[in-house]
């Protein structure tokens, strides 16, 4: 008797295996791809340049047995479904698979089917609605990949040849370099502006407890005290002066629930809350949506899909929350219309945001199942997920106007009245100002000085980006999407463009050499609106209403002229084997500065006979206000540059722009270089001036 075929059904991850079979029953086989199965190949660019820019594809180095084990597969199934992940790369690697198990000439025997979860509902209730390929989605994903792989096997060899083997360029890499760049030129030619603030406390009669007031301005106007001269006039007027209450007023302010989390704001709120860095936030999002061993449950997928830059909540999600919220917390704090986003055309809304599959998993449930990581990062999803459908936090505020003289002085207190969403989460931009208030105050209370506290402040400077900072700004900017964030991060930090430290990102000496480069080069590669738009016309070849080989037809000549353009026309950088007047204790030979991944370092030139390096400092010409000695450029462990003394560690001196030879003219200390001025490192002095015209430095 013949055994009846079964039906197979091919996922990306092994992982997902075991549940989705469970969840099919007997007459289904489950297999998984491991990802991708082709690509381009590694060892050229694999793009017919003369044939219509055509792909030329190969099975990955690898993959040959897995391929080999979906033939078998395939060959003894009625059907196959290809349930690949639901984004564009999913997509794509269905459409490969069809072309590697040869199904293209036989529509009838294969479908594409999509789940937003893995989840039984989920799962059945996709398997319902089995559809083609989408061939504009696989095309947006062959385009991004064609011009990455233009743009990496062009350029990355001049990197090779005018500064260092082994460094590479990319679309959105080289993007995201320029963007932290121009942060940290943006940071180091940053010059303080000097303020001051003035508080007054006030005794209330009647009241144990005083309240602090903030110096307002004169004459109803707003001032900006800017220096301490300033401010000694300011507190001269107010001798002998009576504070008066002039007005109390009295509002209501709320605070709308956050919306549900997207790729974007789940990877900067992880980097925020948890300290997770976008790689790690990735991965350990995919591991609560591929499905947790729950014990007598199974393998359960606790989250929804985690690539997807949309806020939108199936109606079924909806009313699980609604039910959830209303038993938890009662009516009150359910949510009048839940919160939405503006609608974005870069927004692919064809997914859920991130949300919980079963809101009944409380984090508390489901702890035990969870490693500290993945039950950190579910708290966070399904309590976000819980305030995006409840009611807004409600404050009490009260605002005080003080008068002494022309001069006035303010208070502002908030009072929750009624915490909201704020039950169940908040983040640091949930702190709002608190300031108690005396319990009886009002304009007829009196008020007696019992002290001024002035203080001086300095402007500072935006901040450096975090990994945080840097997805936002490049999700504001359109560039990349969500899928392209971590990776692009990651790959920059491990080619040691730039390096992490305390969260903060800094440029290293070799970032910043590859950035001079590709923005002297390729500014068009570079270019934030150009990237951007080019994102989409991405988007417009997944939609429909565009032909994916009409925007690399389009890219390519002008990125063939540049290169070539490049090779006459780029200086090399003079970074490796500088010869120097060092000798080599071991062998006494001239050591030779080379460039390794961290920057400059000494090395013998007898290697491999003679292996001994160490340490360069490139003087600055500048001596150590602390110890006389020579200032020299150094780096910190990870790659940072900054200026220090050449006697550490006897001596802690250090500043991260560089000294100039110019003495301050006002107190004869050290003063910085900051782009055309100088500036002296003595903020109490806070000298400023132009730089020499005819300067070296």
């Amino acid at each position: 008797m013949a055994t009846t075929k079964k039906k197979l059904l091919i996922v990306e991850s092994p992982t997902k295996v075991k549940a989705i079979k469970k969840f099919l029953g007997q007459g289904y086989e489950v297999a998984a791809s491991n990802g991708h199965v082709r690509d381009l190949p590694r060892s050229q660019m694999g793009i017919d340049i003369n044939n219509d820019f055509e792909p030329k594809y190969i099975t990955i180095r690898g993959k040959g047995d897995v391929l080999a084990a979906l033939r078998k597969a395939a060959k003894n199934a009625d059907h196959i479904y290809l349930a690949t992940d639901p984004d564009r790369e999913g997509e794509a690697i269905s459409w490969h698979l069809m072309t590697a198990l040869k199904l293209e000439d036989a529509k009838d025997r294969f479908s594409r089917v999509t789940f937003n979860e893995i989840t039984k509902s989920a799962v059945k209730e996709a398997m319902k609605h089995p559809r083609d390929i989408d061939m504009n989605l696989v095309d947006a994903q062959q385009a991004r990949r064609v011009l990455d792989r233009m743009v990496g096997y062009e350029i990355s060899p001049l990197l090779w040849e005018k500064i260092k083997r082994g460094l590479s360029a990319g679309r959105v890499q080289s993007v995201a370099l320029k963007i932290i760049c121009d942060r940290e030129n943006e940071i180091n030619s940053f010059i303080p502006k000097e303020y001051w603030s003035l508080d007054a406390t006030l005794k209330v009669k009647g009241e144990k407890k005083p309240i602090v007031a903030h110096y307002y301005g004169k004459g109803g106007k707003k001032v900006e005290i800017e220096s301490k001269e300033e401010l000694a006039k300011i507190l001269d007027e107010l001798k002998g002066k009576k504070f008066k209450i002039s007005e109390i007023k009295k509002g209501e302010r709320t605070k709308k629930a956050p919306l549900p989390f997207t790729t974007s704001t789940l990877q900067q709120e992880a980097s925020k809350s948890l300290n997770f860095s976008t790689q790690k936030t990735m991965r350990t999002a995919q591991q609560l949506y591929e499905g947790i061993d729950m014990g007598k449950a199974g393998t359960v997928g606790l989250i929804t899909y985690l690539r997807t830059d949309s806020t939108r909540i199936s109606e079924e999600a909806q009313q699980a929350a609604h039910d959830y919220i209303e038993e938890a917390f009662g009516k009150e704090y359910l949510a009048e219309k839940p919160a939405t986003a503006k609608t974005s055309a870069k927004i692919q809304d064809a997914h859920e945001a991130i949300r919980p599959t079963d809101v009944n998993n409380t984090p508390v449930a489901v702890k035990d199942f969870l490693s500290r990581d993945q039950f950190r990062l579910y708290q966070l999803i399904w309590r976000r997920f819980m305030a995006s459908r409840m009611a807004a936090a409600k404050y009490e505020t009260t605002s005080v106007k003080i008068d002494a003289g022309e001069h006035r002085f303010t208070v502002a207190a908030s009072r929750t009245v009624f915490d909201g969403f704020m039950n169940v989460y908040t983040d640091e931009d949930d702190q709002i100002e608190k300031n108690t208030l005396a319990k009886r105050i009002d304009e007829k209370s009196e008020l007696e000085l019992v002290e001024f506290e002035e203080k001086q402040h300095f402007t500072q400077p935006s901040p450096h980006y975090t990994e945080a900072s840097l997805v936002h700004d490049l999700e504001a900017l359109g560039i990349g999407r969500p899928s392209t964030y971590a990776p692009t991060i990651t790959t920059i930090l491990a080619r040691h463009y730039i390096t992490k430290e305390n969260k903060n990102l800094y440029v290293t000496e070799l970032g910043e050499a590859v950035n001079k480069m590709m923005n002297e080069a390729f500014p068009q590669i570079v270019d934030v609106s150009f990237t951007s738009n080019m994102e989409r016309l991405l988007d417009g070849v997944a939609e429909g209403d565009v032909k994916w080989k009409t925007i690399v037809e389009n890219f390519y000549p002008d990125l063939a002229d540049a290169v070539l353009k490049a090779q006459k026309e780029l200086a090399k950088v003079e970074i490796q084997d500088e010869a120097t007047d060092v000798v080599c204790e071991n062998c006494g030979r001239n050591m030779v500065i080379k460039y390794g991944p961290h920057g400059k370092f000494l090395a013998c030139p007898g290697f491999p006979e003679c292996k001994n390096t160490k340490p360069y400092y490139e003087k600055t010409g500048v001596m150590c206000p602390k110890c006389g000695k020579d200032i020299v450029l150094k780096r910190t462990r990870k790659g940072r540059l900054y200026y220090g003394c050449i006697g550490n560690p006897d001596c802690d001196f250090m500043v991260w722009q560089k000294p100039s030879k110019e003495k301050c003219p006002r107190c004869g200390g050290l003063m910085l270089i900051k782009n055309n001025k100088l500036v002296c490192n003595d903020p109490e002095c806070g000298y400023i001036g132009d730089k020499p015209k005819d300067s070296e430095e």
